[in-house]
């Protein structure tokens, strides 16, 4: 028995020797991997956390001791990686101009002027044009060189070739990996930033874009390390740095199309308070941002108890029934029922109106939106509540209800001195956790409304909610500015963590009162 016991202990032992190596074996195939693109991108900083973090890993599995580390480190790393690096990132992004227009470094955004100021010289390369985006979202010229058939991909940082691409029957590329290629809606769409790219190949040549071709040529600009300025011959006209800016600046302060990336202090922060602008619409969507988190917590929690205590009465019948019933809701992917329920409030064949008898224009007015956006979270969200509620209700103590019994406390006596109270207790956390989803809720304004209505020249709409506000402007508009978007998540952090530890302050005060 013992033999029988130490061979399989050892042959255990084995296994997980050979599991440990083989882990260890892909850990190291991985730091390999990633260390390519950071040593060709001079990444130091990020080459040395990686070797940190592989060094810990070997460390701690390479020994029998720290059995407890062996446990909380891919915890920590995942936590590292994917909570705490977002978050300062996000944090560092907030302090720049980070956005279009200022994208590049100085360097970059230079010679993107002096491409910008190409003009055609005889016998230059002339190219087929496709427009697209590159895997980071990159605007991107996809061009074939008409001379020998090549493609190749041209970005503000100049061009790369392109292997793999497809070409039509005119010889232009219509896809190529990892790379989106526009239709024509949506290049007319964007034609401003088109007309701002500029595709550096030299110190003083570049792509130049012409409609749907594009030429490589000599450019007018010249760049002076004396002045530190950009200087057209053509026109005449002066561009000198401003690095507190970002920018190239003429004589009348009009910044040059591309600038560079630089700290701007707490600039993004200020804006919010001190830009007209800018104050006045954030006001109005922290104001409905507070009222839509609010009211989804009060409204699905009111609906949730009621439903709760009808089903928790012992004498009624049928409850299984109602309860399977009521979960169904919570049950359906909340991705599909917000586009049903958007469908639902349609003005011309939406059911709510075809079922009440309504001519309402849900997405053409402000509060009517906010009703049509309240009435579908709370459908959504009201099983939540209903299953903790009854998981509450049934976890009361019996005592303190037969005491209250005892003591004439009855109906609503006993419900809002006895009952409420102690559920608030158990409940008040869960509270505070769906107040900060619903606070963050992107989801449900996107998918339900797209923040409608959008009041002319407005770029703020009537439903839209901050983390809403934040992704149109990095993403939404025509015009991203991710450090101004960044400051925005920034504050909802802020004003989320503030109003949590507020709540849990009241939740453990009123702990010791019941207590």
């Amino acid at each position: 028995m013992l033999d029988q016991r130490s061979r399989t202990a050892g042959s255990a032992t084995a296994a997980g020797l050979i599991i440990k190596i083989a882990v260890l074996a892909v850990v190291a195939a991985l730091a390999v991997w990633a260390a390519s693109p950071l040593i060709a991108a001079e990444a130091w900083w990020g080459l040395a956390l990686e070797a940190a973090v592989v060094v810990v890993i070997f460390y701690v599995y390479l020994q029998r001791r720290a059995i407890q580390l062996k446990y909380l480190i891919p915890g920590t790393m995942l936590l590292l990686a994917f909570q705490i690096l977002p978050v300062v990132m996000t944090i560092g992004t907030s302090f720049t101009n980070y956005g279009d227009g200022h994208r590049v470094d100085k360097e970059q955004a230079t010679e993107a002027i002096i491409a910008a100021g190409v003009q055609q010289t005889p016998g230059g390369t002339t190219y087929l044009v496709a427009i697209g985006e590159d895997p980071a979202g990159e605007l991107t010229l996809l061009l074939t060189d008409q001379a020998d058939g090549s493609t190749w991909a041209g970005t503000e940082a100049g061009l790369t070739e392109l292997d793999g691409a497809t070409l039509d029957d005119t010889g232009r590329v219509t896809a190529a990996p990892g790379y989106t290629v526009w239709d024509l809606a949506e290049l007319n769409e964007r034609q401003a930033e088109l007309t701002a790219l500029a595709v550096p190949t030299g110190p003083e040549t570049g792509i130049k874009l012409q409609g749907l071709s594009a030429f490589e040529g000599q450019s007018t600009r010249s760049y002076s390390e004396t002045c530190d300025c950009i200087t057209d011959s053509a026109t005449g006209t002066v561009w000198t740095a401003d690095d507190d800016r970002g920018s190239f600046l003429d004589e009348d302060g009009k910044a040059a199309l591309v600038g560079w990336r630089v700290n701007i202090g707490a600039e993004n922060y200020l804006d919010v308070i001190t830009d007209p602008d800018i104050r006045g619409p954030f006001l109005g969507v922290f104001t409905w941002n507070v009222m839509f988190a609010a009211g989804s917590v009060l409204f699905t929690f009111a609906i949730g108890l009621g439903t709760a205590m009808a089903l928790n009465k012992e004498s009624m019948r049928g409850t299984k029934l109602y309860r399977t019933f009521m979960i169904l809701p919570y049950a359906m992917p909340s991705f599909a029922m917000l586009l049903v329920w958007a469908q639902m409030f349609n003005r011309d064949f939406g059911l709510i109106n075809d079922l009440f008898n309504l001519d309402v224009n849900w997405y053409g007015g402000t509060w009517s939106a906010r009703a049509m956006v309240l009435i579908a979270n709370t459908w959504l969200g009201w099983p939540y509540m209903f299953l903790i509620c009854l998981g509450a209700l049934q976890a009361l103590p019996a005592d303190s209800l037969e005491a209250a019994k005892i003591d004439g406390a009855t109906g609503m006596t006993a419900f809002r001195k006895i009952t409420l109270p102690l559920l608030l207790i158990a409940l008040t956390p869960l509270l505070i956790s769906s107040f900060a989803f619903n606070f963050n809720n992107f989801n449900a304004i996107e998918l339900l409304s797209g923040g409608n209505p959008f009041m002319a020249g407005d770029a703020v709409g009537g439903t839209d909610i901050l983390i809403t506000y934040a992704f149109r402007q990095a993403f939404g508009s025509s015009s991203a500015d991710y450090g101004f978007a960044s400051a925005i998540s920034v504050f909802i952090f802020l004003i989320v963590a503030t109003i949590s530890a507020f709540m849990f302050r009241f939740t453990r005060n009123q702990e010791d009162v019941y207590s």
